[in-house]
């Protein structure tokens, strides 16, 4: 394994000559060769101890382990979404990586120029929706354990108040807080989830007075589409309740944690990587859910959470994963009271890859 630290580093002058090719993917397992198959996997900051990209690589750790030597992963951190990182691709590219990742959705069209350039190299983008033939997207429904994490905090909240620390407003995370609001309002119908947005992925300082914001708000339990533990730790400084986001924070608020949102990539990046290997990869996009195990509420806080919320909780998970249960399944209205989506219909994947409105109940703004 291989750690590179900064994009300075990374462009250091020296680079061998390219890697000798790998045979041609086809659909038989022969394919495969004795070489490792070189993998790189680009970070938008680095893994640290929780959120996103600790996530991350938590999973390519566990592929690691259950392809041992047959792959040899490349990490590399502190890549901001800007022509930054479409050098780093091209140069992974060049060195003769067989599989680049990119772990952020602004990487995208960097990603897609690139693998125009390179097309024995196969792409894979995290939370993106452009593809290629040898560019491939995925993502998991993290806003089913969004809208488990809402049932909880249905429970739980006595001021029928949640407060949501939001990052960038993009499909992805509207539908994140869409979620939440449906899955409170579910078991709690008056509840109101106010929004807070940082306008960034990562930054703890803007992330903490959100929090602030929404604790003086009246929220007595937080939710964050964000990647560093400081809602947490406002929850516990203010003994309000929060919940995770992408990892375990529960370390970070042994009294304020409900649960967290947490992904399990292992189960992708181990699946993709061996497809790849032989041959038999396609660029059809993936979007597993809680019935995959790619995303779940981990660690519920069974001290806390009350059992009749425990119960609902197990039944709406069951419910997903048998397919009974959809969070936007109709009638649902937005803000307005507009009829967006009709009894017995429900969003499709598209409309929720671009949805760009709050569902009723939730209080603020996505236009930033």
């Amino acid at each position: 394994m291989t750690r590179l630290n900064r994009l300075g580093r990374l462009l250091l002058a020296g680079s061998a000559a390219s890697l000798v090719a790998l045979a041609a993917m086809s659909a038989s397992a022969s394919a495969a060769t004795d070489a490792p198959l070189d993998v790189s996997i680009v970070y938008l900051g680095n893994p640290g101890d929780a959120g996103w990209t600790h996530a991350h690589d938590l999973g390519i750790t566990v592929a690691e382990k259950q392809l041992g030597s047959q792959i040899k992963v490349t990490r590399v951190e502190d890549v901001p979404e800007n022509a930054d990182a479409a050098r780093v691709f091209r140069d992974r590219a060049a060195k003769g990586d067989k599989i680049v990742i990119g772990t952020s959705f602004g990487y995208m069209d960097s990603m897609m120029k690139v693998a125009h350039d390179y097309p024995d190299t196969v792409f894979l983008h995290c939370s993106g929706y452009k593809s290629a033939p040898n560019l491939g997207n995925f993502n998991g429904k993290v806003y089913e354990s969004a809208y488990l994490a809402g049932v909880v905090a249905g429970y739980v909240s006595k001021s029928h108040v949640l407060g949501f620390v939001g990052s960038v407003p993009i499909p992805e995370v509207v539908r994140n807080i869409d979620a939440f609001a449906l899955g409170a309002r579910s078991v709690a119908p008056q509840t109101v989830v106010k929004v807070v947005w940082i306008s960034n992925w990562f930054d703890p300082g803007k992330e903490r007075q959100a929090a602030e914001t929404l604790v003086g708000l009246g929220a007595d339990v937080l939710m964050q589409n964000t990647d560093s533990t400081a809602t947490m730790a406002v929850a516990e400084q203010h003994k309000v309740y929060a919940f995770g986001w992408d990892s375990d924070m529960s370390h970070w608020g042994p009294h304020a944690h409900l649960g967290s949102v947490a992904y399990d990539w292992g189960i992708y990046y181990s699946r993709v990587i061996d497809e790849v290997r032989r041959g038999t990869w396609t660029n059809k996009p993936v979007y597993w859910g809680v019935k995959e195990g790619i995303t779940d509420l981990v660690n519920v806080n069974t001290s806390v959470v009350p059992a009749d919320a425990q119960r609902a909780l197990a039944e709406k998970r069951a419910a997903l994963v048998a397919g009974r249960l959809d969070p936007f399944a109709g009638p649902l209205r937005d803000q307005s009271g507009k009829l967006r989506v009709a009894a017995g219909t429900a969003l499709s994947a598209d409309d929720t890859n671009r949805i760009n409105w709050f569902v009723d109940g939730v209080q603020g703004s996505v236009a930033q």
